[in-house]
């Protein structure tokens, strides 16, 4: 699109993003009487809800990353750009890169996501990552399995004590997939691999600063979440904000918690978007939009997934879930394609709940759909059935498939690599 004549009918559109929101957009405007270029950091598109098996090295990251370009080649009206924007010029209507690229547009569709939030804490970041990205995921990884590889190697019953005490802040489905699967991997996969330490005794520890976990799942569920993790061996405690992170302790409730890796799973902020927009936003950062996605004060500004605050029909913030940011993908994708060729306006965009589905252990997960709350294996293997399903490529369908199978038969996980050359928290300690 960039630098090419565009005759008068034609409309350029740009799409800042290509995660669920950004990707459907693209594919909507797919074939219409549009110019579309999908601009993003990253060559790839990330399936953020299996990043956490990445972390915990029950999968590669090629397992859940497609290229960005062969999802959208189908369609020769829309181009791929890498880069990360950093001014948006909305009188011009222009962007600008990092590397000083300008690029015009008539439609403009930000679709950034969403980072980590250490809310006013952001010193704790380096010693207590968030999982967002493929680099988060194989730093986590990295530190975690170097922990068990030094406590394998040390004399000091303390120091053994630290490498092996594991902390995940926050108690929402992140937090829970990450301590659930940390503890399966300490307690069956790596069992019997090392000759001086018993694996199975690591303290895997969750704390929530709430009263209960899965604030956003019924009660019961909550509850079952809770038992199954202690069943795992995981320490749960509720009621314990965290006060204080360094390289060798969590401090919570008053008490120093030594440990070799902790890992934040508390809470997201918007892309810095909407504040180089110059949009109201509100205290996550998130750009205010209305319903039918548009940003008011903005002609032909649209924005949506995690870096819009948008509200259902109930009046209520939707919240930051993929399901959301898929559905309101394609319903701008397809908005704005009528526009393009009709010049008519849309109408309201509708979210149709497909239930909150989060998985604890091997056969435990928990499912809150309007008509059914389903725990146990039944949750379980619907889980594993949609994310083989939302995944991007059938080759990933079927590798992942595999990998899991054979998992589940033989508790191994083969991507337990270690690619860091340096340890956790950057100052030379694990």
């Amino acid at each position: 699109m960039v630098g090419n004549a565009q005759s008068e009918s034609r409309k350029c559109v740009v799409v800042i993003g290509a995660g669920f929101a950004g990707i459907e957009v693209a594919r909507g405007l797919g074939g219409s009487r549009a110019d579309v270029t999908l601009i993003d950091r990253q060559n790839y598109h990330l399936f953020q809800p299996l990043l956490y098996q990445v972390a915990t090295a029950a999968l590669s990251p090629a397992n859940i990353a497609e290229p960005v370009r062969r999802l959208v080649r189908h369609y020769p009206n829309v181009s791929v750009m890498l880069g990360e924007v950093t001014k948006i010029s909305a009188m011009e209507k222009r962007i600008t890169l990092a590397d000083g690229m300008s690029v015009p547009y008539d439609i403009l569709v930000i679709a950034g996501g969403a980072t980590h939030a250490y809310f006013g804490h952001d010193a704790w970041a380096k010693f207590a990552p968030g999982l967002k990205t493929i680099d988060d995921a194989r730093d986590i990884r990295s530190r975690l399995l170097l922990s068990f590889e030094r406590a394998d190697m040390s004399d000091d019953p303390a120091a053994k004590k630290r490498l092996m005490t594991f902390v995940v802040i926050g108690g929402g489905p992140s937090g829970v997939e990450l301590v659930g699967s940390i503890a399966e991997l300490a307690r069956h996969t790596l069992a019997k691999d090392f000759r001086h330490i018993d694996p199975a005794s690591a303290t895997v520890m969750l704390l929530e600063a709430a009263p209960n976990l899965l604030s956003t799942f019924p009660p019961g569920l909550a509850r079952y979440t809770e038992l199954k993790l202690k069943a795992l061996g995981v320490t749960v405690r509720k009621n314990c904000a965290v006060e204080n992170i360094t390289a060798d302790f969590v401090e919570a409730g008053g008490e120093k918690i030594p440990t070799a890796l902790a890992i934040w799973a508390a809470g997201v902020k918007a892309s810095p978007l909407g504040k180089i927009l110059g949009a109201a936003v509100d205290k996550s950062g998130r750009i205010k939009a209305n319903r039918d996605l548009s940003v008011s004060g903005y002609e032909n500004v649209y924005a949506l997934g995690d870096v819009a605050q948008v509200k259902g029909e109930d009046g209520k913030p939707l919240p930051g879930l993929a399901q959301v940011a898929k559905q309101q993908g394609q319903y701008l994708g397809r908005a704005l394609a009528r526009k393009i060729a009709t010049g008519a306006s849309a109408s309201d965009f509708k979210f149709r709940d497909r239930g909150n589905v989060a998985v604890i252990g091997r056969h435990a997960a928990v499912a809150d759909f309007s008509w059914a709350k389903l725990k146990g294996t039944p949750a379980w293997m619907l889980w594993a059935v949609v994310h083989i399903y939302l995944l991007a490529g059938l080759q990933h369908r079927l590798l992942v498939s595999v990998q899991w199978l054979w998992r589940y038969v033989s508790y191994d996980r083969g991507a337990r690599l270690i690619v860091r050359s340096t340890d956790g928290g950057g100052d030379g300690r694990c």
